[in-house]
């Protein structure tokens, strides 16, 4: 199945121009800033993940590149490692030096001098990036601020924040200079485009096929791993890739969050809770089902998914603009505080130990100011759980919601989660 092509570069562009608004509207002393923004730097033993939102900014895939916007003059130098005729012997390369205008870049550029090897690795050595920090000791003399991703929370933009760190040890007083821009970029990345839903939907179809493809391998006797290894197989068949990593938790384990082992026997009365998400083009699924390994659900577990599911479909129902996922100084329009007053009435809210949801998009926990209400454009998921560890039953059902005007609409509505429908789909290989 051949893959969509990411967006039109010009989309790119008029991101970046709209950035170049917000900052200038924001910050009167803007007009002689710098924009300066990093990528991610690769690993040799993970396939290489660029920042989302230097890829939201830029639409490029490649490691340990630059961006430097030019608020002053309008110019925008995209600046690359200096691997000579290297790098191409060993990778393919997402930009070449003659794409400049494709990008909507004034130049291309080298970082510094000539590199060793293919790659360039977070602790560059001054050399390595001269030609970059030559402009930037200008920029700092004249006193020109530079706005760049340098939020304060502890896991937010790390590598971004290292390269910063690394910088102001090689600059002096580089760091007074910043200005985090982080928060504008996420108001950016929260409201999603046509396009963007697109792939989107594209990597929540894939995920869909995937849940039901293991609904109907799932029996006594199988491992979770081999779960696991149909799921992946279907992202990878399907054009896809794996957003996070799979979770395939059964019996006690259903009642664990993040439950990543993935080796143990399915048993009969046991279910299974199977969260996993394909991510297409940059974009990210997220969805939960839990199955009854044996096909059909104990009275205990089908009261206890009823449950689940009734809070799900309340909460879908109520989601709006103007609500939000989580505030605990507006209770009566929190999403979470209002799944749990829903659960009490049930007797089981203590045993919902997680939020109701998260923004969805370039990102699975993708960017978003959780204080700020839902509004038209946000992508969200809504994914009440119960979890029983003294009696190894844990259900969770999440989808994925497109907040509109009046109310959420869903996404992966096609994936059933009916526990009739569910253990009819389970029953043709069972």
């Amino acid at each position: 199945m051949p893959r969509i092509e990411k967006l039109n570069n010009q989309i790119y562009i008029d991101r970046r121009i709209a950035l170049k608004e917000k900052i200038l509207a924001q910050y009167p002393e803007a007009q002689n800033g710098i924009i300066l923004l990093f990528a991610n730097f690769e690993q040799e033993q993970n396939i290489f993940k660029q920042d989302s939102s230097f890829y939201y900014l830029t639409g490029i895939n490649e490691p340990a590149t630059a961006l430097l916007l030019d608020l002053a003059d309008d110019t925008a130098i995209f600046y690359m490692p200096n691997f000579g005729d290297q790098r191409k012997k060993w990778v393919k390369i997402a930009i070449n030096n003659d794409e400049k205008n494709l990008y909507g870049f004034t130049d291309i550029a080298y970082l510094g001098e000539p590199c060793t090897g293919y790659q360039c690795h977070p602790f560059f050595s001054a050399n390595e990036y001269s030609n970059l920090l030559n402009r930037l000791q200008i920029y700092i003399d004249q006193k020109r601020p530079i706005y760049t991703f340098n939020p304060q929370r502890n896991s937010a933009y790390l590598e971004q924040r290292f390269i910063l760190q690394r910088i102001n040890s090689l600059i002096n007083n580089f760091a007074e200079s910043l200005i985090d821009i982080s928060a504008l970029v996420a108001q950016m990345r929260r409201k999603k485009t046509t396009a963007e839903l697109e792939l989107l939907y594209k990597a929540i179809d894939i995920t869909m096929e995937s849940h039901l493809a293991v609904a109907r391998m799932i029996k006594a006797g199988k491992y979770e791993y081999e779960m696991q290894a149909l799921i992946e197989y279907m992202f990878i068949a399907t054009g896809g890739s794996i957003a996070f990593p799979s979770i395939v938790a059964s019996g006690k384990d259903s009642t664990v969050l993040h439950y990543h082992d993935n080796n143990k026997v399915l048993e009969d009365n046991q279910l299974v809770v199977v969260d996993i998400g394909a991510e297409y083009n940059h974009y990210c699924a997220d969805l939960t089902r839990t199955y009854p390994v044996s096909g059909k659900f104990t009275d205990r577990q089908r009261e206890i998914y009823e449950i689940v599911l009734e809070t799900q479909e309340f909460i879908a129902n109520t989601a709006q603009p103007g609500y939000w996922l989580a505030n605990k100084d507006q209770k009566d329009k929190s999403l979470h505080h209002i799944a749990q007053e829903f659960l009490e009435e049930k007797g089981y809210n203590t045993y919902f130990i997680h939020g109701i949801g998260h923004f969805l998009g370039l990102d699975v926990h993708d960017v978003g100011d959780y204080m700020q209400p839902l509004a038209p454009g946000d992508v969200i998921t809504i994914e009440p759980g119960i979890y029983l560890p003294d009696e190894d039953l844990g259900v969770r059902i999440e989808d994925n919601y497109w907040i509109v005007e009046d109310g959420a609409i869903c996404l992966s509505e096609e994936l059933p989660k009916q526990p009739d429908v569910i253990e009819e789909i389970m029953r043709i290989n069972n």
